[in-house]
């Protein structure tokens, strides 16, 4: 009965006006020519403790998910509360403020932007890479909206071959780097910006993105959590800490009976099987490739690295500033007629155009560092997984991979250990309960 006042505190939280919650500190002015104040697609600010209470949500959750998936095993808890995580991180906060965001305003902070990053963000960035070092991806478990809104979906999982599955996953990681440069840079938040589900939580959007959205969740009732799989960011950093967790979804690697159901139950194909024996031959050729790909790593970040140097001025272009820039310039030297609303506006500041030509160069150098380093970013990632590729880890039972994991629990209720361990348990807490 204590929950009581909790959870009806929650339950009442949707019900607060949002114009109660965030007010308009000045009204907006009044035109006379008939224009119209353009409709907020964003959410509202909101009081510093709701903020606070965001953080509070997500620690108790990712706790929650921590003991339904390394404790309680139960996934029935998992998805009982990936439904609260999906209502009130997804459509109740309509997707804001996100762990997958997060990653542009750290970044954008780190640069000494004078960019302040709030406290909610950092939480909100931090506080899943904490629970994953140590109990692995309990965050995409029950907590990601993300995740949780592919998940309700999942129909009928079809596996992915290996060979797509390791070409696909490739994506995130220069979808990471992506999105570090031009968060880095000033010039945009490409997480927020393509994000498939912002616009399916906020029940608004422009039509491609709902678009976009409606295709994921359509590709997601045959393919588990594609978008968390093959694209999502925040799951690059949550898989690498995850690999090093003290603590992880383990199968009874010493009562395994090799029955495979865990492997057919999971849709992410996380499960890996036991590797054969390698003969001599085998053991010499894979050497020769492993030590082809170590020698070839370099190359391939010194040729993504040209390359990257070569995009930065077209990527310099996402930019604000370089294309009033270039903007300007085309009107001052006849190569352009009339103005437009950006040159228009900067001509009204009466700053000279060398002011703005110097600063777009600057932003342009900066962009070709950038770009090199993400040419560098993305040759690393392709050498490093070539290099994992020829590594042949000796694997003598069936196990969960701890990067690919997202401890959705699906598996335990078809391991019969399982049933087996719940039934002893269950036995001892009847004898205790007598006692």
């Amino acid at each position: 009965m204590r929950f009581v006042p909790v959870v009806a505190f929650l339950l009442l939280l949707p019900l607060l006006p949002g114009s109660a919650l965030a007010s308009e500190r000045f009204p907006p002015p009044d035109f006379e020519t008939g224009y119209k104040q353009p409709q907020t697609i964003t959410p509202h600010a909101r009081w510093p403790v709701l903020e606070y209470l965001d953080v509070f949500v997500l620690a108790g959750a990712l706790g929650l998910s921590a003991y339904l998936v390394m404790k309680k095993r139960s996934r029935r808890g998992i998805a009982a509360l990936s439904i609260f995580s999906l209502a009130y991180f997804g459509f109740y906060r309509q997707g804001c403020v996100c762990a997958i965001g997060s990653i542009q305003n750290v970044a954008l902070g780190l640069m000494g932007s004078g960019y302040h990053v709030p406290f909610s963000v950092v939480a909100f960035f931090l506080l899943p890479l904490l629970f994953a070092l140590f109990f692995g991806r309990t965050f995409c478990a029950a907590v990601c909206p993300h995740g949780a809104i592919q998940d309700v979906v999942l129909l009928r999982p079809l596996r992915v071959p290996g060979w797509l599955e390791h070409t696909l996953g490739l994506l995130a990681y220069i979808y990471l780097g992506a999105a570090v440069v031009f968060a880095a840079t000033g010039s945009a938040f490409i997480l927020c910006e393509y994000d498939p589900f912002i616009a399916l939580f906020r029940l608004t959007g422009s039509f491609e993105m709902v678009t976009l959205g409606v295709c994921f969740l359509v590709i997601a009732l045959f393919v588990g959590r594609p978008y968390c799989r093959f694209l999502c960011p925040y799951g690059v950093l949550l898989g690498l800490l995850s690999r090093v967790s003290k603590y992880r979804v383990t199968i009874y690697p010493d009562k395994c009976i090799k029955c495979r159901l865990c492997e057919d139950s999971c849709p992410y194909g996380a499960i890996r099987e036991p590797t054969p024996e390698p003969v001599a031959v085998g053991r010499a050729a894979g050497r020769k490739t492993l030590l082809l790909f170590m020698a070839l790593l370099p190359v391939l970040i010194a040729i993504f690295s040209w390359m990257g140097v070569g995009i930065g001025p077209s990527l310099a272009r996402s930019n604000a500033t370089v294309r009033v820039a270039e903007r300007v310039w085309r009107e001052d030297t006849g190569k352009a007629s009339g103005t437009t609303k950006a040159s228009s506006a900067f001509r009204y500041t009466g700053q000279p155009p060398q002011k703005l030509y110097k600063e777009a160069l600057q932003i342009g150098r900066r962009f070709r560092t950038a770009g090199g380093l993400f040419g560098a970013w993305v040759g690393l990632v392709i050498g490093l997984k070539l290099i994992a590729l020829s590594v042949k880890r000796r694997r003598f039972e069936y196990e969960a991979d701890r990067a690919a994991c997202v401890a959705c629990g699906r598996c335990y209720p078809y391991c019969p250990e399982e049933h087996v361990r719940l039934k002893a348990l269950a036995e001892i807490m009847a004898k205790e309960a007598v006692t």
